[in-house]
């Protein structure tokens, strides 16, 4: 699997796995409808779904795939929860990138 393969998978995945958490978020604590939860199965399924499709063992896989989601987190944050991160969720990005750009380029 190429790396910008690897990368849009980790994305995808990410950002199901994001979107599985925050639609709960919008029923209990936002009062939205209890309706959210179907699309909050149909996302977990899908992430556990992708999760399998990474090519490498399991736990460097979830190692690698903190990187990005911190990554994607962070950038919800900032598109939309509409909170700028601050110069420390950079700083917080740029060491988990490395991590994970470690974790990854080493068994390559």
């Amino acid at each position: 699997m190429s790396m910008l393969s690897t990368a849009t998978l980790f994305v995808a995945t990410a950002i199901v796995d994001i979107l599985g958490c925050y639609l709960p978020y919008l029923w209990l604590r936002q009062g939205c409808s209890a309706w959210l939860l179907l699309p909050t199965a149909f996302s977990l399924v899908v992430f556990s779904w992708l999760l399998t499709l990474h090519p490498t063992a399991s736990g460097r896989t979830y190692a690698a795939y903190g990187g990005v989601y911190v990554s994607i987190s962070i950038l919800w944050l900032w598109q939309v929860d509409k909170i700028v991160p601050s110069r420390a969720d950079i700083v917080g990005v740029g060491l988990c990138l490395a991590g994970m750009a470690t974790i990854v380029l080493s068994h390559r």
